[in-house]
Formats: structure tokens, sequence, C-alpha cells
């Protein structure tokens, strides 16, 4: 079933070009040491499965995951109680009680869980007596062939292994090999951290049996099964618990593992006939073809996209030396390396027909991961696939596309039920199981408006993808999230706007109080404002194209025409709440009233100069260094602000190396020995964030054209970059030196007008560009003007300085492309 869906999106996978990039050079992370820490250990994932491998020569640990491995069972949150308690809030919000809405909100509004854990299958480790002083060392992950091998030498003999997680055949792959014949000698064992498990043999077949942990009330449901299977010469033995192989020259250990689980409502399946299944097919094929059909798999991928900064040739040096090093100057070459490391992430962690990459991907070795290693959605779920779509990866929102349909469901409890609502709607967090009532108490979990976040992601996979049949398919989804809304928004006593309420700004306070503590409880939040403000002009976008839904489409108008616009503040900042509460100086991890500027639509360099400032001057108040996916959110800014040199600063910031120890040190940020984010401890979303935000200042095509090279640092003033996607379906390849363009390709897959704005000349044999007039009449390009902020001090606004750039037009022809050069 699985690899049936993986073939369909394979057919209709995005159009691939001449300019197709060959394979890429300098793509490895390598180390001349074994991991000391799960933070050094490299991974490897096919979607589904995971590990982490750490490289040991005399005990290699493989650290093991199957995405559908969580506590708990099928369950939502919904606390019914907080219907009652919501017109309460509105009330007191509405008189300004804040504390008072905040105890109330502490002591009445919660759930009885906070969501379930992402949790681990275990470890393979596999022994090799004598190796442990092992000379020659060296381990590596190839991310241009996503895999990764260790090789040493112990007497004078050269060994080495190769591992990778097979996308074709759904198991785990591990082949060693010696130069000298009857030279391997292992043993293969397995344990798991978790409370129920079991390890036996039976078959030939190393086995480990689990069960998912009961948490919060909630029974263990899940059942998991991972299955060990050697293939090689040597003399094979099986005790009770261990799988040994005596005098081998070579060896495939092929890893399966397996649940029951089948859907968020249902775990009828069974996880050994699963388990067992994945083996057998595996096991058809030798190690020669399982890493052909591997390579080729994901490089249809992986290769859409090639990004070089000016040499081709990278120091040579260990990764972790190279990140320490980064700061210096040096090593330019370590940016692409990140950059792709970050796609060959997503590729790794949220293939089709699997779930959706969650805070850690798929990557976990805890039964209790930081934060529980869930969905967390005021940010760090949408962060993890702000790159999809541009980095030429659109068939990876699949997973996250699925679970925003499940959501739909599960979420129309949750609006009934607590707000007395139509639609669907979810809060800050859910799970495996698409809870969608509030998770932990008032300060972080009230955030009503995390299921309308996720729905932005549906409309832009239409806008970068043109596939109506998917837009009719997802259109209920957006008009559920949006009827929602026509029934929660309250009228603010004031100015008589409509806004959110009860809700928060993500995980911050405006006031502290000696009883209470912090208090964020309060009512038209300026993130609240632009996440339903672009949720009903999506929403209402779609029904246009769709040409339905006259009438609820005139009762959208009228909602979002009485949206709260958003406020300038009294030392120049664009405002986080509806009233002027931001402190100077603060330094909050959350910027959450940007998210107009980035991912939104809503502050335009060219149309809204006054908001771009605004927001510029609350960026400067809030500083640089962060947790890691802080930073990784800030470079998105920057680009977005057209300052690719602060936006470097930023990444510079990212890259700085990590503290590798365990647990969460606040504020550090930065990145571990395997380039894995910290936020610290690891989430998956600064990786993702960086790579989106390196896209942002190399292209930009949400504001009406596509802007090619918006936010260029000065040192990276020769490049290239090709396979790029802008919206529209247009596919970017372009060379740059002296920080102009040099060559610019564009396939256009949709065809229709392609507006480009640019800093230098171009010229072309194919087409005649036209100075552009008026407004884009690409379809995927109209533009929908937000109201006027108020300006509270006009003084405060000294207005930027942007450089415009030209805007031209010509029309283009599916699946053609066109070629320009530059002066």
């Amino acid at each position: 079933m699985i690899m049936t869906r993986f073939k369909t999106l394979l057919i209709s996978a995005f159009l691939m070009t001449a300019s197709s990039v060959i394979a890429q050079q300098n793509l490895k992370l390598w180390y001349n040491k074994p991991a000391e820490n799960w933070n050094e250990a490299l991974p490897i994932g096919n979607g589904r499965l995971a590990a982490m491998i750490f490289g040991d020569p005399g005990i290699e640990r493989i650290q093991l995951n199957e995405e559908t491995v969580w506590a708990g069972g099928p369950h939502n949150n919904v606390n019914p109680d907080a219907r009652t308690v919501v017109p309460e809030l509105r009330k007191l919000i509405a008189e300004k009680k804040f504390i008072e809405a905040q105890a109330l909100a502490n002591a009445k509004m919660f759930s009885k869980q906070n969501g379930m854990q992402y949790q681990t299958v275990g470890s393979l480790y596999i022994q090799f007596p004598g190796h442990e002083n092992a000379e020659d060392y060296h381990r590596d992950l190839d991310i241009s062939k996503a895999i990764t091998s260790v090789s040493y030498t112990v007497k004078g003999i050269h060994y080495k292994q190769e591992m990778f997680a097979s996308f074709t055949d759904q198991a785990i792959i591990v082949h060693l090999t010696a130069d000298k014949p009857r030279s391997i000698t292992c043993n293969l064992s397995m344990n798991s951290p978790m409370r129920s498990y079991k390890v036996t043999t039976s078959d030939g077949k190393l086995i480990l049996d689990g069960k998912g942990e009961s948490r919060n009330g909630i029974e263990g449901a899940i059942k998991f099964e991972a299955q060990v299977k050697v293939v090689g010469d040597g003399q094979q033995v099986l005790s009770d618990t261990l799988l040994s192989v005596k005098n081998a020259t070579s060896l495939t250990v092929y890893i399966s593992m397996g649940t029951n689980f089948k859907n968020y409502n249902d775990v009828s399946g069974n996880a050994e006939e699963r388990t067992t299944g994945f083996l057998n097919t595996a096991l058809k094929k030798n190690y020669a073809t399982l890493l052909k059909d591997n390579i080729a798999f994901y490089q249809h991928y992986f290769n859409r996209v090639n990004f070089q900064l000016g040499t081709d040739t990278a120091p040579d040096k260990p990764t972790d030396e190279r990140i320490k090093d980064f700061d210096n100057g040096n090593d330019m070459n370590l940016v692409p390396l990140f950059y792709q490391f970050g796609r060959y992430l997503l590729i790794s962690s949220s293939q089709p027909g699997n779930q959706a990459a969650n805070l850690q991907g798929k990557w976990n070795d805890l039964t209790s991961p930081p934060w529980g290693g869930k969905y967390t959605i005021n940010i760090n779920t949408e962060m993890n696939y702000w790159p999809a779509e541009e980095t030429n990866l659109s068939e990876m929102t699949e997973p996250l596309i699925h679970l925003i349909k499940d959501l739909s469901i599960t979420g129309q409890e949750s609006a009934s039920k607590m707000y007395n609502a139509r639609g669907w709607m979810a809060h800050h967090n859910t799970d495996i199981w698409r809870i969608s009532g509030q998770v932990d108490r008032a300060y972080y979990g009230v955030f009503p408006t995390g299921g309308a976040w996720l729905t932005e992601h549906l409309w832009e996979h239409y806008l970068f993808t043109g596939d109506k049949a998917f837009l009719k398919e997802i259109y209920p989804i957006l008009k559920g999230a949006s009827m929602y809304f026509v029934d929660a928004l309250q009228e603010e006593p004031d100015h008589h706007w409509l806004v959110v309420s009860p809700s928060m700004s993500p995980e911050h306070n405006f006031i502290k109080d000696v009883t209470v503590g912090d208090v964020s409880m309060t009512a038209g939040t300026t993130m609240d404002n632009q996440i339903v403000f672009e949720l009903l002009s999506n929403t209402i976008a779609a029904a246009k194209a769709l040409n339905t839904d006259k009438e609820f489409v005139d009762t959208l108008n009228a909602k979002k025409n009485r949206l709260s616009p958003m406020h300038i503040g009294k030392w120049g900042q664009l405002q986080e709440w509806l009233d002027d509460l931001d402190k100077k100086g603060d330094t909050h991890r959350h910027i959450s009233q940007l998210f107009g500027l980035y991912p939104g639509k809503q502050i335009s360099p060219f149309r809204h100069p006054e908001l771009l400032e605004a927001a510029r001057n609350i960026l400067i108040s809030r500083g640089d260094p962060s947790t890691g996916w802080s930073m990784g959110w800030k470079v998105n800014f920057w680009a977005r602000e057209l300052d690719g040199d602060h936006a470097f600063a930023l990444l510079k910031q990212e890259l700085k190396p990590a503290p590798v120890g365990k647990g969460k040190v606040e504020g550090s940020g930065g990145t571990y020995p395997n380039l894995f984010d910290a936020h610290p401890p690891f989430q998956i979303d600064g990786n993702f964030g960086c790579t989106a935000g390196i896209t942002e200042m190399l292209l930009q095509s949400y504001d009406g054209s596509i802007h090619l090279l918006p936010a260029l640092p000065s040192v990276w003033s020769s490049g290239s970059i090709k396979g790029l996607v802008a919206r529209g379906g247009f596919m970017i390849d372009m060379d740059w030196k002296n920080g102009q363009i040099s060559k610019l390709v564009i396939t256009s897959k949709l065809g229709g007008n392609c507006r480009l704005r640019i800093h230098s000349e171009l010229k072309s044999n194919d087409v005649k560009l036209i100075i552009a007039n008026g407004e884009n009449s690409n379809p995927f390009y109209t533009s929908d003007e937000i109201k006027n902020p108020i300006i509270v001090d006009q003084s405060m606004i000294t207005g930027l300085k942007i450089k415009p750039g030209k805007l031209y037009d010509f029309n283009t022809v599916v699946g053609k492309s066109y070629t320009f050069a530059g002066n």
C-alpha cells in the first residue's frame, strides 16, 4: 500500500527539466571519531523508519524509531467544562480584567491530559570483539545518496559498514565487509527503554516486541515489533536473546519494524504480520540492488536543487571542526551543506503515505522526549514544512496535509464542545491521536488559532502546484476552519473590531502578577488577527477559484473587513497586543506579531514600508541570539526585510556550536556536531527554518512578483542555485557574479504571466521583457491589500531605504524554459 502511493506520487512528481542537477559534490558530514552521544550520531530515515548511527567500532549502536510508536491510544482531550468558562473569560477580557481572566482560566480551563509522547523502539547493538582499538577511523553521512558509512582498520584488516533506511523496501539496511576473508565476527543484541518489551530469537531472526506506554489515564494501545535478519557467509548461532556470526567476509543485516497502528482512531493492525511482511519483501533483494534502488528513489527528490557558493571545494576537516571554524568567516561551503541537510531531513522524515515530521522529525531515543516530541502547532510543526514547496519537495507536504485532514474532523469536537461554534479548530499542540483540545494550562494552551495556521500550508500547496483537484478536495477544510471564526469572533468594546477571545500571544506574557504569575489571557493579539485574516482571505480566494459558495464568501468578506488592523506602538514597534504593551529590550524567543511578515504575506516592503520598519524595530529590540528555532525564524524575517547581511548574521548565530550535554539550556541555541539544530535540546524545526530562510534570501514570490536575489549577503557575491520553485509553478535556475545575475533559466509548469523583480539588467533571445504595469495578471499572484495600520506616533516612522529594483512581465507557455543572460 505504501509503495503504491509512492509510485503514484512519483508519476505526478514536479516537472524535471534539462536543468535538473547532477550528483553534487562536498555533501558529506564526516568525523574522525565515533559519536560519544546522541547529538553526535548520524540520522538516516525513509519517512516511516528512522535510525541514529553511532559508529563505535567495538559496539555499534543503531538507535531505532518507527513513526507510529507513541504513548496512549485513540482519544481526544477535549474538556467540555470549558464551554461554560469561555463566556466568563470573554466578559472579563472585555472588561480588561486580565489578571482575573488568567486566574479563572488556570483554575477551570484545562485538559485532563496534555498529549501523548513520541517514543523509541529501542536499539540494535552489533558487538565486534577486539575492535575497540581501531585505527584509520572515518565515519560519514553522504546526503547526496542518503547513506552513512563507518570504516577503520584493526590488525591490518580494513572493515567497512554501510547503512541506509530503504525508501523502496521499508527496512534499515546494514552492510558489513572486510578486505580479508572470514574476518567478521560479531554479536547482535537488542534492548529498549520502554517499560514493556521482550527480546527473543526465532526462525533465524532476532526479535524485539514492545508496547507503547500508558500516560495520563490513557492506556497504551500501540504494539510494535522489530525483526533482525542477517544474510551472508559465516556461521550464525542463535541463543535466547543473541544472534552471533563467526568468520564471515560480508554480511547484510535487514531490520524491519511495524506496529498495529492504522490511523488515529484504529489500532486493529497486526504488528507481527506487518513487520514480517516488510522483512520478507526486503529479503528478496541483495545488497547491491537495495542500494541502487534506494539511491535512485532518494535522488529523484534530492537532486532537484543544487546550491553552490563560490568555490565548490570544502576544507578537509571533520564537520564538527567546520562548525567551530565557521564563525571566523571562512568555509562558506558549510552553508550549502547545512541547507541541503535540511532538505535531506525533510525527505527522510516526511514521505507520502506516512506521518508528518514531528518536533524531532522521526529521530528520538527517549520514552518522554522534550515537549513530548509532539506536533506543536503555534509555530514548530508549520516551520518543519516552510522549505517544502520552494525547495522543490512539494510531495513531502502530503503527510502534513493528511494530519490537517484528520484535525479537521477531531477539531469539530473542540469547536462545538469548548467554544459552542461550528466548523473546526485546534489549539497549540496535537499528536498522533489528533487531539484538538487545550494542551497545558492557560499561559501556553489557550491558543485557538493553531489549526487555522496549519491551513496556510493547504493554500500554499495550491499556489505552488496549481492543482485544482487538490483545491477542491481541501476546500471543505478551509471552509470549516473559517466557519469556526464566523461563530467565534467577538466584538471588542472600544473600536467594535472583531477579535479572537479568549486567546494569547504564544508563550508570552504582558503582565506579571504576584498572585497568578505570568498573565497571557487577552483578546485581539496581532498574531491572531493576522492568522484569521490570511485564513479568511485564502478561503475567499479558494471559493472564487472553484466558483462556489458566493454567499459564504460575502459572509467572510464582511467578517474580514471588521478585523482589527495592525498597530504601530509608541516606540515605532509593530505591536504584539491590541494595546501598546511591548517592552523595549524584551528578548522573548516568540516574535508572534511578525507572522504577517513571515510566513504570512501581509507586510510588503513596497506597499507597506511603514509596517516593514515597525517590524524591523521589534526585531532589533528582541536581538539576534535566541533558541535555535527562533533564530531560524529570524533568518526568514530579515530576508523579508530585504537585509541579506543581517539574515546572514542570524545564520552565523545558528551555526555556532551548541553544548552537547543533556538538559535544556535556555537561550543558547546553535548547532550540534551532527548538524542538528539546538533549541536546546534538539528540535528539528530550526534546521527546516534555516533552509527556508536561505531560500528566502535568494528567491521570494509572495508579494506579487518573483523577486530574484532579494536579500543576498555581501559575502555571497558569487554562486548558483538551481531548481527552486516560485508560486505559480515557475522553476528557477540562476547563477550570479559580483552580486548580479549572470544567467537565469525559468521553466514554467503552469504557464501564464511571469513577473520578475530584478536588480540588474537581463537579456534574452527567448522572450522580450515588458515593463510591468498594474496588478499581476497571473491568478497565483493576486494581492489582497490589508487595512492601514493605526500610527500612534508618526514621528517614530522614519522611512526605510528600500531598493525596489525593476518589474518586468513576460508571458509563458506550459512546459517551456526561458533563458536570460546578465550584462
